[in-house]
């Protein structure tokens, strides 16, 4: 794997973790309650579109490998630049059920080199 394709991978491994970090024991209404909350969690999604979206640029093997990156970094541009359309139970619902699996692969990616 390339130097710059794991520092993509680090970086969205890292982001996607603080935003774990910052929703664990929180709950939906908890997120829909606290701005600071929302804008913490949707930058940090901001950077794993990012992130993956450079690794696509960078290393089109390794991203080929990221289920639903298109989509990933789709969302991420949506939270960047379609902020007014943002579903905030849709942002919940990903961090909660899709970013998991997203970490567990990319943490899987890391591990090979």
């Amino acid at each position: 794997m390339r130097p710059e394709a794991r520092k993509h991978l680090w970086d969205a491994r890292e982001a996607g973790a603080a935003a774990r970090e910052f929703a664990r024991d929180r709950t939906l209404d908890d997120y829909l309650g606290n701005e600071m909350l929302r804008a913490a969690i949707e930058r940090k999604l901001e950077i794993v579109g990012e992130a993956l979206n450079r690794l696509s640029r960078s290393d089109a093997e390794v991203a080929e490998r990221i289920p639903e990156l298109a989509r990933i970094v789709a969302f991420g541009n949506l939270l960047a630049h379609g902020y007014r359309v943002v579903d905030d139970r849709l942002v919940w619902d990903i961090v909660e059920s899709k970013l998991p699996a997203l970490l567990g692969a990319i943490r899987d990616l890391l591990a090979e080199d």
